[in-house]
C-alpha cells in the first residue's frame, strides 16, 4: 500500500513538473485588434500593469487613443510617445493602457541564427518559416522572434493620432506622429509571426508585426514600417 501510494505521488509530481514546463514555454497572447482600431475603436483593451510582473515578457502594441507605441524587451518597458517638439520620448514604467497588445513570455532563446540579406517582409517571412520549422516551432500557430544587429535601413513611426479624426488608414497612421528612417544602426527588434492573425495583430498584407529599439547612443523605439538587413541575427523561442 505504501509503495502504491509512493508511486502515485511520484507520478503526480512528474506530471505537475511536465505541465509546469509546458506552461513556461512561450504562448502568444493578444488583446484588441487592428481591424477594430481601423474602424475607429481606440479604447483600452489591456493595462500594461497586467504584464509588469511577468518574467521574461516581450510585447508590442499601441496605446489607447493611439497616443504612442508599446515595446517590452525581457520585462523592460520602452513605451514611446511623440513629444510637443516632435521628438520621441521613452517611458520605462508600465502605467499605461493599450488599445492593442501582443505578448509572450520567453525564458530561453536559441543561439544566434544568421539570416541572409532581405529587402522586404516577404523575404524575411520565408526565412522565418524555414528556421522556425528547423527549430521545431509550429508555424501554423503564432510565435515571437527577435532580430538583433545592424540594420541597413529601418523605416519607423511613433503614432500620435489626432483626437476626433475618424478616418483611419495605414498611411495616416504612419504619418500622424513622429517618423523617420535609420541606417547602419544597431537595433533590437521584437516581432510576432502569424498566418492566422491578419487584421488582428498583423496587417492584412503580412504575417509579421515588428517593433524596435535602438541600442545607442540615443534610444528610439517604435513601430517598424520597413526593414532591410544584411547583417541581422534571428532568435527563436527555445524549449
Amino acid at each position: 500500500m505504501n509503495k502504491l501510494f509512493f508511486l502515485s505521488i511520484t507520478c503526480f509530481l512528474i506530471l505537475c513538473s511536465c505541465e509546469k514546463k509546458k506552461q513556461t514555454y512561450y504562448t502568444v497572447k493578444n488583446t484588441g485588434a487592428l481591424m477594430n482600431i481601423m474602424s475607429g475603436n481606440l479604447v483600452a483593451t489591456a493595462s500594461l500593469d497586467s504584464i509588469q510582473e511577468l518574467p521574461h515578457v516581450y510585447a508590442l502594441g499601441a496605446l489607447e487613443n493611439l497616443k504612442g507605441e508599446v515595446q517590452v524587451f525581457d520585462s523592460e518597458s520602452y513605451v514611446s510617445k511623440e513629444s510637443d517638439d516632435n521628438r520621441v520620448t521613452i517611458e520605462s514604467h508600465f502605467n499605461h493602457q493599450a488599445a492593442l497588445l501582443v505578448y509572450a513570455q520567453v525564458e530561453n532563446w536559441t543561439t544566434a541564427i544568421n539570416l541572409d540579406g532581405f529587402f522586404d517582409n516577404n523575404q524575411l517571412e520565408q526565412q522565418l518559416e524555414i528556421h522556425a520549422i528547423k527549430n521545431a516551432i509550429d508555424t501554423e500557430k503564432p510565435f515571437p522572434f527577435l532580430l538583433k544587429g545592424t540594420v541597413d535601413l529601418l523605416d519607423w513611426h511613433v503614432i500620435n493620432w489626432i483626437d476626433g479624426d475618424l478616418v483611419h488608414n495605414h498611411k495616416k497612421h504612419k504619418e500622424s506622429g513622429a517618423y523617420g528612417t535609420i541606417e547602419n544602426q544597431e537595433v533590437e527588434i521584437i516581432g510576432f509571426y502569424s498566418k492566422k492573425h491578419k487584421a488582428v495583430f498583423t496587417h492584412h498584407t503580412t504575417f509579421l508585426h515588428m517593433h524596435f529599439r535602438t541600442i545607442s547612443p540615443t534610444v528610439i523605439a517604435g513601430h517598424v514600417d520597413g526593414l532591410k538587413g544584411s547583417n541581422l541575427s534571428l532568435y527563436l523561442p527555445k524549449k
